[in-house]
């Protein structure tokens, strides 16, 4: 096996040469700022709300993780004006980073468990089974443009370095190197490719925390080593190895409160298995070529296991302000085309920080598509140390190698005490599809939280119980003291004040919509007798949408049809409209689609539309044009076709619709 150091030297030069490209960009080094230190992940709750928060009240959607400290401190100004009691919190919180050294972090926690083992998740491998755990991080700044970051989080028998690392470089180029977490996603509780559920891995990485032109370019190259696997199938045996993990992130905010980006992780190599650059930038460009096994490519040529995701997040200001987030991704592509998604997933969200002045909501709903972190050439799927390095539903199966679909649903909620202190309320729950290997039962859990500041300290309690997809209930009482310096915040005893800062922008509405629908379908269930039917349905919507220029406007849409005696739900994750100076506006859309049918199908879904508007006041009539595209599902079930040609069906719907829109 190859020594660590060495490993990790092959994948820093692999990630830099691969980021090569994206640091050809036009950028001014003469304003380039030095290195910024990361802010807590899944370590400190309560000022991770607050940090959130003030880029949220900047118009400053986040689609990766962790946040640099320096770009809180750029959206302080503008979150200032609107909720200076927060803005106050954060800047004191923020002052421990501005020192030349310092303890930014540590706490320690102890418990009492009972009943089964479960995973906890998002907390780097901590299950109910542990009766402590403790983390700690602080830093040294020896110059403007390095860093040296000292960290660890510790629970019974493992011990994670996690927030170990030196970074180099610049505010458009920082090279960290050592163990920093990562979260691909804009959801806050779950990711599909890679989360803080797995314990951190070492690694190496090149991004930037300052964007990049007027488009606001932001890039992040990633090479990691994960941890050993018994499970990688070579030359028709099991050998032992340590997999490398790949990965590269590249998004944009071309308006203020909207990003759009894409991920791709790409596990490969270990043991005997080979993994040169030249087979990195093959499966990369072409991974239905080189990581798909065909009558031209055996199981040892195939390049490792691939997953994708396409995220969005959008900001909607308003008296009542909120978010919505998408994340679509692909575990493999579909129909032999490398724009298409296979086995997918779908996770959809929408956050109010300031629900009330108190109270805040996250709302959090992911499915997937069977093949998720399982593979036929790493046993193991996408593990790390015995966790999935994603979504935490992940874990909940019989073993690594079933590979089954789920469903989770997440409700959040945070509230500012009138006496003080930090609550939070956390309602899980999942469930696994009826063809896995196992007789799985719907799984659910609940999380309460308090937290209060006390000379310096922050101190706390937490309860964390419910059952699994076996039926076995768990709990674990938790009491924890953290550290928080001369800095501490204090949770204010009066409530946060946006709202009246945000009821002056009239430019965000909500809207419904109801019509009609032409539906045709095209079926092809085993590449043999595709056939078309044709029917009328219902059609009923609910989105939202803000103004970014004088004509154009932005939005995101939730959409029911009903098609051929199925359900069909689609997500606009992106909805541009167009308003000419006459009542017509014309709109384009893309987004993903949901087909009810025997399991989940999943595709492409994009389409136009035409819009009169107000032809009363606050009504609306539009027709649109909608495409779902090759929404496919795998063979699973015993009554499914059976085919050599292809083990999954396809739909593609073509719709027409006529609705009435009611606009508040």
């Amino acid at each position: 096996m190859r020594p660590l150091g060495r490993a990790i030297l092959a994948a820093m030069r692999r990630s830099l040469i691969a980021a090569s490209v994206l640091l050809c960009l036009p950028v001014s080094t003469t304003l380039a700022r030095g290195v910024s230190p990361y802010l807590p992940l899944s370590t400190h709750p309560d000022m991770e709300a607050r940090i959130e928060y003030v880029l949220f009240l900047a118009d400053m959607p986040v689609l990766r993780r962790p946040i640099a400290a320096a770009t809180v401190l750029d959206a302080l100004p503008a979150a200032c004006r609107k909720d200076p009691v927060v803005c106050q919190e954060v800047q004191r919180y923020l002052a421990r980073y501005m020192k030349t050294w310092g303890i930014v972090d540590a706490s320690v926690e102890a418990a009492a468990t009972s009943g089964a083992e479960a995973n906890i998740p998002n907390r780097f491998g901590l299950t109910t089974e542990s009766d402590w755990a403790a983390q700690a991080r602080g830093y040294w700044q020896f110059s403007d443009h390095g860093l040296i970051s000292l960290g660890a989080v510790a629970y019974q028998d493992e011990v994670v370095p996690e927030g170990s690392y030196i970074s180099l470089g610049w505010d458009w180029a920082q090279l960290d190197l050592g163990y920093r977490a990562r979260w691909l996603s804009p959801a806050t509780e779950s990711a599909m490719l890679l989360s803080t559920h797995a314990a951190t891995m070492p690694s190496v990485s090149l991004s930037n925390y300052r964007p990049l032109t007027r488009f606001g370019l932001s890039y992040e190259v990633f090479g990691s080593l994960m941890s050993t696997s018994d499970e990688i199938l070579f030359q028709g045996e099991l050998t032992s190895g340590r997999p490398r993990l790949f990965g590269l992130h590249v998004s944009t905010e071309p308006a203020s409160g909207w990003a759009l980006g894409v991920s791709r992780i790409m596990q490969y190599g270990g043991g005997p298995r080979a993994g040169s650059f030249k087979d990195l930038l093959r499966a990369f460009f072409n991974p239905s070529g080189y990581d798909n096994t065909n009558e031209d490519l055996t199981v040892d040529e195939q390049f490792g296991n691939q997953a994708a995701a396409i995220t969005s997040e959008l900001i909607f200001p308003g008296r009542t302000p909120f978010s919505v987030y998408f994340e679509y991704a692909g575990e493999d592509t579909s129909n032999g085309k490398n724009y298409l998604l296979g086995n997918s997933a779908l996770t959809a969200g929408i956050r109010f920080p300031r629900l009330t002045p108190r109270l805040g909501l996250i709302y959090e709903v992911s499915e997937w598509q069977n093949a998720w972190y399982a593979h036929n050439v790493y046993g193991d799927g996408l593990t790390n140390k015995g966790h999935v390095i994603g979504h935490w539903g992940g874990d909940e199966r019989v073993t690594l190698q079933d590979a089954v679909g789920a469903q989770s649903h997440t409700i959040k909620l945070d509230w500012q005490a009138p006496f003080g202190g930090f609550a939070e309320l956390r309602l899980r729950t999942l469930q696994n599809e009826s063809y896995g290997a196992g007789d799985y039962e719907r799984a659910y859990d609940g999380m309460l939280r308090y937290s209060q500041p006390f000379r310096g300290f922050t101190v706390g309690a937490e309860v964390f119980a419910g059952r699994d997809v076996f039926g076995e209930s768990f709990s674990r009482v938790a009491a924890f003291v953290r550290y928080t310096g001369e800095e501490s915040f204090h949770a204010p005893a009066r409530p946060f004040d946006s709202t009246a800062s945000y009821g002056a922008d009239n430019s965000a509405e909500v809207f419904v919509e109801a019509g009609a629908a032409f539906n045709s379908v095209r079926i092809d269930l085993d590449a043999t007798s595709p056939f078309t039917e044709s029917n009328t349905g219902a059609h009923i919507a609910i989105g939202a949408r803000r103004a970014v220029s004088d004509y154009s406007d932005l939005g995101a849409r939730l959409e029911l049809d009903d098609v051929d005696g199925h359900n069909l739900l689609s997500v606009r994750a992106i909805d541009y409209r167009f308003r000419f100076a006459n009542p017509l506006a014309l709109s384009v859309f893309i987004g993903a689609s949901r087909y009810d049918v025997a399991t989940p199908a999943y595709g492409l879904y994009y389409g136009l539309g035409l819009q009169w508007r107000d032809i009363f006041r606050t009504w609306d009539v539009g027709v649109d044009y909608r495409t779902a595209k090759k929404v496919a599902r795998d063979h699973l079930l015993p009554d499914d076709p059976s085919s050599e040609l292809r083990p999954d069906s396809f739909y593609t719907v073509k719709s027409l619709s006529l609705s009435l829109t009611k606009r508040f």
